[in-house]
């Protein structure tokens, strides 16, 4: 297995990926998710643009896992420190390849990216009904630093 950087060739394995984490997502929270179908534009957007980018994990031409990268600076707000941080925007490994060691290598690439791109600290977000991806995370030395809280209007 290699972790690389994806491209237009691997826009199909990677909207089967999409469609797996969505569903998770409607699952978790169908007032804000629904099923989408991620166009070819998303993908080139991300490929061309210097502060994003998608890293597979590829066995033999089979993308069976991904991590959507960014890199964010800090608002400049007068209370924060001016820190760059690469954000995890998604991530997401074949239900049947879990447990494998699959999203460990992907998370190491993620924070090889933001070394690489001078960041500070990587930062993701994780649905806290996602006991599995929790678990995952904090295995993989993450900690929860802030919650978020919403109540509708």
């Amino acid at each position: 297995m290699q972790i690389r950087t994806a491209n237009m060739e691997d826009v199909k394995q990677l909207r089967h990926l999409y469609a797996e984490l969505e569903t998770d997502a409607v699952r978790y929270q169908p007032e804000h998710f629904t099923m989408g179908v991620r166009s070819d534009d998303f993908f080139r957007f991300i490929f061309e643009n210097e502060e994003q980018e998608i890293l597979v994990a590829d066995v033999d031409g089979r993308v069976i896992g991904f991590s959507h990268v960014m890199i964010l600076q800090q608002k400049e707000i007068a209370c924060l420190k001016p820190q760059t941080a690469v954000y995890i925007q998604d991530l997401d490994v074949l239900e049947a390849e879990r447990g494998k060691g699959v999203g460990t290598l992907l998370l190491e690439a993620s924070r090889e990216y933001g070394k690489r791109k001078g960041a500070d600290f990587i930062r993701m977000q994780v649905f806290p009904q996602n006991a599995d991806g929790i678990r995952f995370y904090e295995k993989n030395g993450f900690c929860e630093m802030m919650k978020t809280m919403e109540d509708s209007l």
